[in-house]
């Protein structure tokens, strides 16, 4: 199986839904939780330093990395 993991210091882009811009952001993650209630939570931090967390997938990966869980 493989699947894409997110971890601390990836590029990522934060979706308008979180952020209440109209496009999506470049950040860079800085923590990632695993919360029994909401799954995974990412929080990045955008160049101009304001900290947007959420869900997973409001989040895109910039990285493109790879990881086998075999």
């Amino acid at each position: 199986m493989v699947t894409r993991m997110v971890d601390n210091g990836d590029n990522v882009l934060i979706s308008p839904d979180l952020t209440g811009f109209t496009k999506w952001i470049e950040g860079v993650v800085i923590e990632v939780e695993n919360n029994t209630f909401n799954g995974v939570v990412i929080a990045a931090e955008t160049k101009d330093r304001n900290v947007f967390f959420g869900r997973e997938d409001l989040f895109k990966t910039l990285n493109n990395r790879e990881v086998c869980l075999q």
